[in-house]
């Protein structure tokens, strides 16, 4: 499965759009991340447990994202998009979207 934020796929031509492919996933803090990344705060400096926590979230939207284009039978994903939103106070979702299509 390729994945592309362009419309194109280099050295692929698109013979057919499936349609949106999409996955998302919801992830909340903890309360003892909280406190440390609380700490940092006052005191400067990247908020790697928070970093480390939005990347896993990225990485499993992108999978989930991935594996929905397979299930429509799609060779790939362009025009791939991520939002993140907050849902509730200490949790956020990761959404990954783009359009499934079917290689030459």
């Amino acid at each position: 499965m390729q994945i592309a934020n362009t419309e194109t796929v280099p050295n692929g031509d698109i013979v057919e759009t499936i349609g949106i492919a999409r996955g998302n996933t919801v992830e909340a803090r903890n309360a003892g991340r909280d406190i440390t990344q609380g700490i940092r705060n006052v005191f400067g400096g990247e908020l790697k447990a928070y970093s480390e926590l939005l990347s896993k979230a990225r990485d499993e939207a992108i999978s989930r994202m991935e594996a929905d284009a397979e299930r429509m039978g799609a060779d790939a994903v362009v025009n791939v998009r991520l939002e993140t939103s907050q849902i509730t106070d200490g949790g956020s979702e990761v959404m990954a979207y783009g359009t499934a299509v079917r290689l030459e």
